[in-house]
């Protein structure tokens, strides 16, 4: 056989497995128990100072 057709077969069989297993996963683990607090807050950081300008973490942490 040639190339073309052992990647071609990969590709139409187990490549296709690994790509519907990631793609499961990866719905799994965004929609999984206890995650919505985190995309609530990642959803919300762009209001988060809204009113007033970004405050600087990092002086504080060095004292």
């Amino acid at each position: 056989m040639d190339m073309y057709t052992i990647t071609r077969q990969f590709a139409d069989s187990w490549m296709l497995l690994f790509l519907f297993a990631f793609f499961v996963s990866t719905i799994l683990w965004v929609f999984r128990p206890g995650s919505t607090k985190e995309y609530r807050d990642t959803a919300s950081s762009i209001f988060r100072n809204e009113d007033a300008p970004a405050h600087d973490d990092t002086e504080e942490a060095r004292t």
